[in-house]
């Protein structure tokens, strides 16, 4: 009997270590009819293994008119995704089908709607060069930030 307690006991912690060892982490922006992020840096601690963004559009205008998305990638290959997801067009999502260089992304919204990604954190290198922006046409200029991972 003993040895079938410290057998359980053992399998046990080995269940919970792994849970402790798998963090996710939680990020909230928020976008506007101003064209504004309303975070210019987001910092993700290197322990993350997940990280769920959630964006909210804190304005009024509609997707088609005012949208945002929230996209992260190599801040190298912005422009090109940002040129790419244009030809792509709003069925897309202002991102090309299969674009390799985009990291995560969410959906594009509307005023007083919201989204959210998660995705693993095996994609980031720590200490990378990574930006996030908005997809929208012409949005990039002005709603970018740096994402630092570690």
């Amino acid at each position: 009997m003993p040895k079938l307690f410290s057998t359980l006991v053992l399998l046990c912690l080995a269940c919970m270590a792994s849970t402790a060892f798998a963090k996710t982490c939680t990020v909230a922006i928020s976008g506007d009819d101003a064209m504004k992020f309303d975070k210019t840096e987001i910092r993700i601690d290197a322990a993350c293994t997940q990280v769920s963004v959630t964006l909210t559009h804190t304005g009024k205008l509609a997707a088609n008119v005012m949208g945002h998305d929230w996209v992260l990638a190599r801040t190298a290959d912005m422009a090109g995704i940002d040129a790419d997801g244009m030809k792509a067009g709003m069925a897309a999502g202002f991102i090309k089908a299969g674009d390799e260089r985009v990291i995560a992304h969410t959906k594009v919204i509307g005023g007083g709607q919201r989204d959210t990604v998660t995705f693993s954190t095996s994609k980031l290198t720590k200490g990378g060069d990574y930006s996030f922006f908005c997809s929208f046409p012409g949005h990039s200029t002005l709603m970018k930030g740096k994402f630092v991972f570690g």
